[in-house]
Formats: structure tokens, C-alpha cells, sequence
């Protein structure tokens, strides 16, 4: 059995390879509608729409050519703060007031996961998430136009990267750290095991190491030009 991460995200990249875990990246490209009247309603309904994309796509091809089970894994990231959902800025001037809104206090980032798994005829969806408490130092308007100038905040959820140069505001979190960077990788790792996937996949100590590939579809064509410029980018998708 074999993951199939249908995300860009180098963050989620790098945190699936430290759960030991083998995976093929192949992005979704779905035109993501928001549905829900809750921020977990909303952010589930996202990765399950990033998931059945891809799951859709190539559960035939992939199936009949490698006879191999296999799960995708789809996943989004907003940040909640006063009910407000925040998402990427437009430009700088939305990044730089979403700093200020979030500046001196406290939001929530959410992290919503879906898990589509194939094989024998049988299919199993598991849509989840992670919440993260996130305690802001005060941001004065030098620093906020400091960071926005990094280019950093441009492409991240809430306007901050915890991993990056947006480290330096966090006073304090309440919960999972991995959430916040992009993907609660100790809930994934559980919810495999209790969908009796786990021991299927190459994964733990004994692991034979991390292979990431790129998939080619029923035309060959490889995916990595489009992965890359999604990876420098630094989108969360």
C-alpha cells in the first residue's frame, strides 16, 4: 500500500517522510468551493475536496497498472481568530492586517485531513482534523511591515509561517505544533492504524527508507514542472 499525497505543500512533504512514511506527491487541482457553517465543517470539507480530486483521477489507471492498494491524503489550513476565517492574503496590504488583527492574542489554526483509501473493490473515507491554540506577542506596525516585505506571509494561511521568520511572534501554542505548520502528522499516523492500514504501509523504524515520487498519467506526462513551481511558492494546498 502506498500514500499518495494530493498536495504541493513541502511542508507536509517533510513531515509525512518524518512519520517514515513512503509517498507519492500528485497535487489536486480542484477548484476549492467553502462549504460548512463551522471552521472544522469547513476546513474537512476542503481536504476532502483536495482528496476525492485526486482519488478520482487515478483510482482506474493506478489500480490496473500497479494492482497496488493505495490512500490519498488530502489536506487544507485555515486560522479562525474573532470567527473570522483567514486564509492567504490577496497582497500585502491583507497580510499586514492580518498581522495586526492577530497581533497581541490569541487564534486558533485548523488542519483538516481526509484519507481516501482504494483496493480489492473496496473504498474508505476518513475526513478529520487538528486544532491548534496560537498566542500572538504584539506585532507593531514596523514589524508587520518588516515581515510583510520578507515575502514570507504572502502565501500562508493567517499570514505566518510558525516554522519561519513568523516564529519570532509566537509566545505560546496549546496543542499540536505540527498543525499549525500544515498537517497533525501523530492524528494521521493513528487514523491509519485504526483503518488497519498501517501495517500495509512502508513505514516506522524498519522502513526501507523514504521514496517520493512523481506519478505520470495514462499520457506519461511527468508532473514535476508543475510541482515545482507549486513548491516555490510555499502554498499550504
Amino acid at each position: 500500500m502506498k500514500i499518495i499525497l494530493a498536495s504541493a505543500s513541502p511542508r507536509r512533504r517533510e513531515l509525512l517522510s518524518q512519520g517514515g512514511l513512503e509517498f507519492l506527491v500528485i497535487p489536486s487541482q480542484v477548484e476549492e468551493h467553502m462549504e460548512g457553517d463551522t471552521p472544522q465543517q469547513v476546513v474537512m470539507s476542503l481536504a476532502r475536496q483536495k482528496a476525492e480530486d485526486v482519488f478520482d483521477k487515478i483510482k482506474a489507471d493506478y489500480l490496473q497498472k500497479s494492482g497496488e492498494r493505495f490512500v490519498v491524503l488530502g489536506a487544507d489550513t485555515i486560522v479562525v481568530c474573532d470567527g473570522k476565517l483567514l486564509g492567504k492574503p490577496s497582497g500585502p496590504k491583507e497580510a499586514f492586517d492580518m498581522l495586526k488583527l492577530l497581533s497581541g492574542r490569541s487564534h486558533q489554526v485548523y488542519t483538516g485531513v481526509c484519507l481516501c483509501a482504494a483496493g480489492d473493490g473496496d473504498i474508505c473515507r476518513d475526513v478529520f482534523f487538528g486544532c491548534t491554540t496560537v498566542s500572538m506577542y504584539p506585532i507593531s506596525d514596523a514589524q508587520a511591515r518588516w515581515y510583510v516585505d520578507s515575502g514570507e506571509p504572502l502565501d500562508k494561511a493567517g499570514s505566518y509561517a510558525i516554522q519561519g521568520l513568523g516564529g519570532v511572534f509566537i509566545k505560546e501554542i496549546q496543542g499540536d505544533y505540527n498543525n499549525v505548520v500544515g498537517l497533525p502528522l501523530s492524528l494521521v499516523w493513528h487514523h491509519l492504524d485504526d483503518m488497519g492500514m498501517l501495517s500495509e504501509l512502508k513505514a516506522g523504524p524498519g522502513a526501507a527508507g523514504i521514496k517520493t515520487e512523481e506519478y505520470r498519467g495514462d499520457k506519461g506526462k511527468d508532473t514535476n514542472d508543475e510541482i515545482d513551481r507549486n513548491e516555490q511558492a510555499g502554498s499550504e494546498t
